[in-house]
This record gives C-alpha cells, sequence and structure tokens, in this order.
C-alpha cells in the first residue's frame, strides 16, 4: 500500500478518486461565521452543510474560522494550519459508508490570554454569525436561580475586566462594544448545543453579563443581535487511534479526521439579523416549530443516552453499540424511551415519537460507530438534570409511568460511586465527580441524600412518588446486583 497523501490544498488532487474533495477555488472564500468551540462536531456537522452550499457554488462569503478559549484550542488549531484547515469526514453506514475532505473552514483564531486575537476577529465586519459549540455545561447557568452564575470566578473575572476576558461570552461582549462604537452593526449568535431553547440561554449569558459590566451595552445588544435556537442531531465519536489509522488506511495522512454516523439533521428558527447562508438547499429545516423538534431529540436521544450509558459503565460494556446488544441494556432504552419518555413528546413533521424511538434504535446499534459509553456518559450532572429530570417532572404532573426513569438516576447514582461491577475504577467523569462520588458512597445506605442534591433535584426530593422509586432501585443495584434491577424492572 503507498504511503498516505499528506492533506492540504496542494494535494487534493492526489487524494484516491473515491475521495470526495472541494470543487470550489478555496482561496476565493472569504469569513463570514466565527465558529467557538471547534470539536469533532462542528466539522461533522455545521461545516460540512456550508461545505455542500459551497460545492453548489453558493456562500463562498460566509467561510468559517475556528475558535476558541482553552488550550485544547491551541492544539487543535496547530494540527489544522498544518493541514490548511481541511477536514477528512469518514462516513460509516451499516450498507455502507464514504469518505470526504470538507474545505468550508479557511482559518482559526490563535488562542491568547485576555482573547485579544478572538476579539478583534470578532469585531470584523465580514463576520455575520457567530456560532458556538461549548456543551451543555458551558453557559455558566447557576442551577437554582437558572440565570447567570453571577459567583463563578470567570463571570466575576469578565464583569470587572471586559476588555481582557477569560470566557467565550466575554469576547462576545467586548468585540460587539468595538461594532457599536464603530457603527459596524450587530451580529447574529448561534447556539448548537443541545440545550432546550439554546437560543434562548446564549442570549440570557450574553446578555446577563453584558449587564455587569456596561448595562446600556447590554441593552443594544439585546435589542439588535439575534438568537435563534436550533437543533442539532449527529453522532460523531472522539478521535482515537482506531480513526487515525482508519483515515490512512484510505490513503490520507489527517491529524484530525472525523468519523460520523449516516444521518444529519439541523433545525434552525429563522432569526438572523445580518444575513445567512442558505442551508435550506442542502437538507436544513427553517422553522418556527424548533421546539418541538428540539425536544422530540433531547428527551428520547440525549436521554436515551443517559438510560443506556450508565448500566454500559457499570458492567463493562464499552460502547453504545455493545449497550444495544446488551440482553438487558437495549431492553431498558427501548422499554423506558416507549412506555416513560414518548408520552412527553410531540410529533413533529413527517415524524411521530413512537417512530422516533426506532430509528434512535437503529442508529444507538450502528456497530462501526466505535462511541465510547465513557464519552456518552459524561457530565451527567448537566445531562440528567437537561435530558431526564424534566421527563420525571411532566410524569410526575400527569402521573404517568416513572419507574424506568427513576431508575435510570439509581443508575446513575451507582455509577458515581466509581466502580464498576467487577470490581475496576472508573475514572472522574464529570466536573462535580468529587462531590458526585462522596455523595453516592452515603446514598449506599442513605439513598435519599443523594436526591437532596438541590443543585440538581431541586424540590424532586420531596415527591414521594420519585423519592420512594428512586430509593428501592438505588437499594436493590446495590443489594441484588445491577443486572437483577434491571432484570425485575424488565419483568414489570
Amino acid at each position: 500500500m503507498p504511503d498516505p497523501v499528506k492533506l492540504s490544498n496542494a494535494n487534493l488532487g492526489k487524494l484516491p478518486e473515491v475521495v470526495l474533495v472541494p470543487t470550489y477555488d478555496r482561496s476565493q472564500l472569504t469569513p463570514g461565521i466565527v465558529h467557538i468551540g471547534l470539536g469533532n462536531f462542528h466539522r461533522g456537522h455545521q461545516a460540512w452543510y456550508l461545505h455542500r452550499l459551497m460545492q453548489q457554488g453558493l456562500a463562498h462569503d460566509w467561510a468559517i474560522v475556528g475558535a476558541g478559549v482553552r488550550p485544547f484550542d491551541e492544539a487543535q488549531r496547530r494540527k489544522m494550519v498544518a493541514q490548511d484547515y481541511l477536514t477528512t469526514l469518514i462516513e460509516l453506514g451499516p450498507a455502507g459508508g464514504s469518505v470526504e475532505v470538507v474545505g468550508s473552514m479557511i482559518d482559526y483564531v490563535p488562542v491568547a490570554p485576555g482573547n485579544g486575537p478572538l476579539i478583534d476577529r470578532l469585531a470584523d465586519p465580514s463576520i455575520r454569525i457567530v456560532a458556538m459549540t461549548v456543551t451543555e455545561g458551558g453557559y455558566y447557568i447557576d442551577p437554582l436561580s437558572k440565570g447567570l452564575d453571577t459567583g463563578h470566578a470567570d463571570i466575576q473575572h469578565d464583569a470587572a475586566n471586559p476588555g481582557t476576558p477569560r470566557t467565550a461570552f466575554g469576547a462576545i461582549i467586548a468585540a460587539l462594544a468595538q461594532r457599536r462604537a464603530a457603527g459596524s452593526g450587530p451580529f447574529t449568535l448561534q447556539s448548537c448545543d443541545n440545550l432546550q431553547g439554546n437560543g434562548t440561554i446564549l442570549r440570557q449569558t450574553v446578555v446577563s453579563l453584558a449587564s455587569l459590566s456596561d448595562p446600556d451595552l447590554a441593552d443594544w445588544i439585546s435589542g439588535n443581535c439575534s438568537f435563534p435556537n436550533s437543533m442539532v442531531d449527529c453522532i460523531v465519536p472522539a478521535t482515537g487511534p482506531n480513526e487515525l489509522a482508519m483515515v490512512r488506511e484510505h490513503g490520507i495522512d489527517d491529524a484530525v479526521p472525523v468519523t460520523h454516523e449516516n444521518f444529519r439533521q439541523w433545525v434552525i428558527e429563522d432569526d438572523f439579523c445580518a444575513g445567512r447562508p442558505l442551508w435550506e438547499k442542502v437538507g436544513v429545516t427553517i422553522t418556527d416549530q424548533v421546539h418541538e423538534y428540539k425536544a422530540m431529540k433531547i428527551r428520547i436521544l440525549n436521554g436515551g443516552h443517559q438510560v443506556i450509558s450508565n448500566p454500559g459503565e457499570i458492567l463493562s460494556v464499552a460502547t453504545i453499540s455493545g449497550c444495544m446488544e446488551h440482553p438487558l441494556i437495549g431492553p431498558l432504552f427501548r422499554k423506558v424511551a416507549k412506555e416513560e419518555i414518548v408520552p412527553h413528546v410531540h410529533a413533529v413533521s413527517g415524524m411521530t415519537p413512537e417512530a422516533y424511538v426506532d430509528l434512535i434504535d437503529r442508529r444507538f446499534s450502528n456497530p462501526l460507530i466505535v462511541d465510547t459509553t465513557r464519552r456518552v456518559a459524561f457530565d451527567g450532572s448537566s445531562r440528567h438534570t437537561g435530558f431526564i429530570l424534566p421527563v420525571v417532572r411532566d410524569a410526575l404532573a400527569s402521573n404517568a409511568p416513572l419507574e424506568g426513569l427513576a431508575l435510570t438516576e439509581a443508575v446513575w447514582a451507582r455509577m458515581c460511586e466509581g466502580t464498576r461491577a467487577d470490581g475496576s475504577m472508573i475514572q472522574p467523569n464529570d466536573p462535580m465527580w468529587d462531590e458526585l462520588t462522596a455523595m453516592a458512597k452515603t446514598a449506599r445506605e442513605d439513598p435519599q441524600s443523594w436526591l437532596r442534591q438541590r443543585a440538581l433535584y431541586g424540590d424532586l426530593a420531596d415527591n414521594p412518588r420519585f423519592a420512594e422509586a428512586f430509593a428501592r432501585w438505588l437499594t436493590l443495584t446495590w443489594s441484588e446486583g445491577l443486572e437483577s434491577a434491571l432484570s425485575q424492572y424488565l419483568r414489570s
């Protein structure tokens, strides 16, 4: 086998013929979007949609500039600079796949203390959309008030030092201050994270932070910038040795390839104050029903991920497809989703909740997507509160079944104790891991102590129906083992 071809503009014509490459002249692209948090998901999802528009001869003035505020982002930038910001996407589907090089990104802002380079780039009038993927826990939301966490050290720093912020939100505010002063106008702020009302939450974070240092600027941002809500969906595993080997097998030397499933969905509210690409021409749904699409996806897919990843971690099942093959975990997903989540999900155009469960079942079961259980179980303190507990509250309000939801929370508490069923250790996997582990050890003897974490559960600890079910399942999980608890639920 010949040596893989180093990915670069100059070498696009040297790649294997089966590899799809940009047909547009990348040297003629000009920037229109800065995307903050440029990980695998963005490159396999939003960047791909824009690339497909560019392949049609459209949106050449909307190219992406990558950005970030963490050390990881600078390491990623250096890798991408070395290959002209190109990314290889490898689609993995049961019926076959494809390999495609995406060229919609043309630059990456250097990461620096105080975020001066990022502020300067965001202040450039050519930038009309600032998008971000910062994960569910990255919006500095106070767990009790649900407003901005003004006690967080990063927020306090940015409020006191608006010209040299630590956070992406602080950099956005500093750039908007420059744009207002220069008369160059606002930009759209677009969240691509798995939050219900993600645009609304992004607005809250930015406007609230701005108000701490400049209330007049906060009012200007609120009145001029737009914050469209959206729903994004594509399973994109982390890149590791297997993915790096896979791209080389396809004849490409790419330091940061992306593998993804053969499914994508993007639903966007049409609220863009400075224009947007014509995404609808490449399959994006532009609608005022984003909330319904988002609720279906968050509750069934993201919630379903939590239903199966926590028992998978305890039972040493390494991948999500492996969890679906497991004789107890796969049936657990189907029973909880169809009996306890579906009743609280509305249909959307062309898709019922029941059909969506079947779709997610097939997607989770794709053995070619090596999505690790550990990755999916990460940051449960944000994901359970965002994806599972709202369904619990709906079930309580309507007196609907919730035994599987209570079991899901009990299994998470069991996982956070830090050991698997075989006695091996679970490495820290949550920003609150030490606190969660300490509480999980206490909850082994006193289950209600887990629910008394008010920042997570609020008043759910006071609801006897949920609290009793949770305590019963957690006690059973410890006394008879997780597999016995799952079996009892599946027989119910």
